[in-house]
């Protein structure tokens, strides 16, 4: 996070706004107390800023948006990959998704937070949960409803992995459901009174710019 400040610092894109040193008894420790609020350099890049983030928000993003969650809440497991797997090809880099499951790349937490992103506005009517234990693991994410009478939705995330044995998108699917019996994730769910059909399971496989919901 500081390597970003400190990019749009060092080129021109902010300027420190001023300084602010507090008082410090430790003289070794005096440089940690000074913090340098910072600013837009002026009203040119302040309008670029303003133009770049209203293009991210655009109505066309607001569409998709409603189009996954719709799809989600009504089960057309087709629409939602066709939602994901074009936002993939045009917003997804391989910087960002990675090309194999590896501990520098890290894509599962890519994906991860990427969905995890576009149900988080559904806090009004669902307790958006994500990493918490649940059975003898941790899933994902988890929707649950305030409405009892609604579904529930339990998330496993899994990038393609060669050393699992994974060929296509079909082994990695089946492997993320098997994660999610093995483990149980559906047990916070249970406990809470919802009835198994009511839960909702998918597994998000990935390969790059390539997804399969199921």
């Amino acid at each position: 996070m500081n390597a970003v400040w400190n990019l749009l610092l060092a080129t021109g894109y902010l300027k420190v706004h001023k300084t602010e040193a507090e008082p410090f008894d430790d003289e070794i420790n005096a440089e940690e107390a000074v913090q340098y609020p910072l600013a837009l350099t002026n009203l040119e890049v302040k309008r670029m800023f303003r133009k770049m983030i209203s293009e991210w928000f655009n109505d066309n993003t607001r569409i998709y948006y409603n189009e996954f969650i719709n799809s989600l809440l009504n089960d057309n497991i087709r629409k939602m990959n066709t939602f994901m797997n074009r936002v993939a090809l045009n917003t997804f880099s391989s910087f960002d998704s990675g090309n194999k499951p590896s501990e520098q790349a890290e894509p599962e937490r890519f994906y991860h937070g990427f969905v995890l992103g576009m149900v988080v506005n559904l806090a009004d009517t669902y307790k958006v949960r994500s990493n918490r234990e649940s059975g003898f693991g941790r899933y994902d994410v988890m929707l649950e409803p305030l409405d009892r009478n609604k579904k529930a939705f339990i998330f496993e995330f899994k990038v393609l992995d060669p050393d699992e044995d994974e060929i296509t998108l079909e082994d990695t699917l089946a492997n993320a459901h098997a994660q999610i019996e093995e483990k149980q994730y559906e047990a916070e769910l249970i406990s809470e009174g919802f009835l198994p059909k009511q839960i909702r399971k998918y597994g998000f496989a990935f390969k790059g710019k390539t997804c399969l919901i199921g």
